[in-house]
């Protein structure tokens, strides 16, 4: 759980600063299509990043945590995949970086959401939380 909360800490670090970067550093660099891809990804990033806060909070008070620890863990793979994808397709222009396979990692990221969303659900039809 330890390490869960670190990647927590980072990720709502990394979302903030990212965001700033993206305003401050970036809009001069890139064309608004991609700086809007960028803010596509810090705000998923921040909200996920809460999302997973949460699931740490319950599974701390909960007698079964696995189902939310697998939730948690989840989180974490959306936010790098989903996030961390368009990161770097948003600055492909100005980084010169642009592998094929990065496209198809974004949904990846969704898909890795979208269970962590249906894990918590079936922890609740469980109860697994007090």
């Amino acid at each position: 759980m330890r390490v869960l909360g670190i990647l927590f800490a980072c990720s709502g670090l990394t979302a903030v600063a990212l965001g700033a970067m993206g305003a401050h550093v970036l809009e001069p660099q890139i064309a608004p299509p991609q700086l809007k891809i960028w803010e596509k990804a810090v705000h998923y990033q921040l909200f996920h990043t809460l999302a997973l806060g949460w699931l740490l909070l319950v599974q701390s008070r909960t007698q079964r945590p696995s189902l939310w620890i697998l939730a948690a863990w989840l989180m974490v793979a959306g936010i790098v995949f989903f996030s961390g994808s368009l990161y770097l397709l948003s600055t492909r222009d100005i980084s010169g970086w642009n592998p094929a396979w990065l496209g198809p990692v974004t949904p990846l990221g969704g898909l890795c959401w979208i269970t962590a969303w249906l894990m918590m659900a079936v922890a609740f039809v469980k109860k697994s939380i007090p």
